[in-house]
């Protein structure tokens, strides 16, 4: 099966050994996005809806510069520092997955990385 890196200037640098995504034949897999501005490896912002709608868009640049679209994302992963923040998160999330939103786990976790507070990995098909 053939397997490409996929890299773009639009989402952060990674800040370790791994890849934004990998592409195969049918499928992306993104690594985790957090609320980083692209330009400056800062996070946006310092509530849990600036950081999400910045993660989404980081999200989506990674998507679509592997070939496809939030439209064709069939299952996330959201990692939140605090799952009091659920319902904040979960506002701006439909702002990007409104109609037919796909499958989606959400796991309160002990940190993340430069102290962000939402993370958000996807599978997506390719179309």
């Amino acid at each position: 099966m053939k397997r490409d890196i996929v890299h773009t200037d639009k989402a952060p640098k990674a800040i370790g050994p791994y890849s934004q995504a990998i592409r195969t034949e049918t499928m992306i897999y993104t690594a985790g996005q957090t609320g980083l501005d692209p330009a400056t490896g800062e996070l946006i912002g310092s509530t849990v809806e600036e950081q999400t709608r910045q993660v989404l868009i980081n999200l989506q640049n990674v998507i679509e510069a592997a070939g496809s679209t939030l439209g064709n994302v069939v299952k996330t992963t959201v990692f939140l520092k605090d799952m009091n923040d659920f319902s904040k998160m979960n506002v701006i999330y439909a702002e990007f997955f409104g109609q037919n939103p796909p499958a989606r786990s959400t796991i309160a976790v002990a940190g993340l990385p430069k102290g962000g507070l939402v993370e958000i990995e996807a599978v997506v098909l390719i179309p």
